[in-house]
């Protein structure tokens, strides 16, 4: 924050914080403070208000300003500090309202710049969530900058991994029981396709806001100047000088589509990260995986030799708690009596817990994946007990050359059972109708062969990289 005293105050003990988004994970949340924090939806109003004015002035002319005014007029954004924000909460304990305390603060901040005759103009025809709506729409458009930026670490990861792993086979697991081979790095890599995915569409999503008055319909701005296309004014205003995506269909506030339409996104991401949390786990359980251990850590309070999995468990519950605060917000914040009650104001105030439990998430999965190495030789052991897998391939030739029951046989050798290469060699022996050269290709197929394509699967991927 701009205040050096006010950042004295931010610096509280955190052992006495409410929320753990202030508390113990605060090294994680930390940069979002001046986004989503009170402090910053006040900044953002300010903004708001600023820019409304400044686009009166110059845009439209409904007064005179000069170049010398408009740049002053600017800099109560650019200096808006902590203590300003402090101020206008003063403010608001005597009007009982936010964004009435933000525009008198505009008020004083034009007298004491000499320019009291403008001061009618702040908040002109507006109503509240016309401030508010935008400037929730900007601290969203910089918090998904936040987001996208942990993304793409967590996404440059697997793609690491999935480079690093093309070609080390393993076994995988459907229904949790040994199936067809695969390799370690098309597993990490068909991770990172679904997470591009949901990244392109996070990143492209339009964030909306509006600015049309008490019921949306224009009413004070038409009656005072009838003549000024204010339909084509608002949209101006709104992608000119905020940067963001016109919506004119609403009544007194945004209807929200796109922030539910980002919310959706996010729950498909959080989803994603869950399902890797998940699989990463279940391969440190099965070995599949090492974790470096840190001389300074402890596993167990009474078992030394524990490396715990954790930081994949505090990834996977964090994203459980946003998706449940999501799915909710994406659904509420579509819905208002009428034309306007207040349920959304502060449901829209928990926007900050989403991209905290997400920033959280996605560090936690990011350490975790920073710390994990191959096991290969498990790996090897693990397909040197499991040769069953290699019934999948053997029934299917033997289909190719009409073999007499091949299903069936590979199913009596196999299912339930531990089987070795001899009774496979054995099997193969037998078969009448396979030619011998081809017997020969059965016979020598080992369960760290059986991987298809994965490897080309993985190049393929990359060669569909932007």
């Amino acid at each position: 924050m701009a205040d050096d005293d006010a950042g004295k105050d931010n610096r509280m003990d955190r052992v006495q914080a409410i929320s753990v988004l202030d508390g113990r994970y605060y090294k994680y949340t930390g940069e979002l403070t001046d986004v989503f924090s009170e402090y910053g939806l006040i900044q953002q109003r300010v903004n708001v208000e600023v820019q409304w004015l400044r686009f009166l002035l110059k845009d439209l002319e409904l007064d005179q300003a000069d170049r010398a005014e408009l740049k002053a007029i600017s800099s109560i954004v650019d200096q808006f500090d902590v203590q300003a924000a402090k101020s206008i909460k003063e403010t608001e304990r005597i009007t009982n309202h936010d964004v009435k305390a933000v525009e008198y603060y505009i008020k004083d901040r034009l007298c004491e710049l000499g320019m009291e005759r403008l001061k009618e103009w702040v908040h002109f025809g507006c109503t509240s969530d016309d401030i508010n709506n935008a400037a929730y729409a900007l601290m969203i458009k910089k918090g998904r900058e936040y987001i996208l930026d942990e993304l793409e670490e967590v996404l440059q990861k697997l793609e690491d991994l999935g480079l690093a792993y093309k070609t080390t086979a393993m076994i995988s697991r459907t229904h949790g029981q040994p199936a067809t081979p695969t390799t370690m790095g098309k597993e990490m890599i068909n991770f990172a396709w679904r997470l591009r995915v949901e990244i392109t569409n996070l990143r492209i999503a339009y964030i909306q806001a509006k600015m049309n008055g008490a019921s949306g319909n224009f009413c004070a701005h038409y009656f005072a100047y009838p003549d000024i296309d204010w339909i084509a004014a608002s949209q101006s205003f709104i992608g000119s000088y905020l940067g963001l995506t016109p919506v004119v269909l609403t009544t007194q506030i945004n209807p929200n589509s796109y922030i539910s339409e980002i919310l959706h996104i996010l729950i498909r991401i959080a989803a994603i990260m869950i399902d890797l949390d998940r699989d990463m786990w279940g391969y440190i359980s099965l070995g599949y995986f090492k974790q470096k251990p840190v001389d300074t850590e402890i596993g167990s309070s009474t078992m030394p030799h524990k490396v715990n999995p954790i930081d994949f468990e505090n990834s996977e519950g964090n994203m459980g708690m946003v998706i449940s605060i999501m799915a909710h917000m994406a659904v509420k914040l579509q819905n208002s009596r009428f034309q306007r009650d207040l349920t959304d104001s502060t449901v829209l105030r928990n926007l900050g817990a989403v991209f905290g439990y997400l920033l959280i998430g996605l560090k936690s999965s990011l350490k975790g994946l920073s710390r994990v190495t191959v096991d290969t030789e498990a790996l090897d052991a693990d397909m040197e007990d499991n040769q069953a897998v290699l019934a999948e391939a053997l029934q299917t030739v033997m289909r190719v050359y009409k073999e007499d029951k091949p299903y069936e046989k590979l199913k009596t050798l196999t299912r339930g059972r531990s089987i070795k290469r001899s009774d496979m060699k054995q099997l193969i022996d037998a078969m009448e109708k396979v030619p011998p050269e081809v017997r020969d290709r059965m016979s020598r197929l080992s369960v760290n062969q059986y991987t298809g394509l994965s490897g080309r699967l993985v190049d393929w991927y990359f060669s569909k990289k932007p």
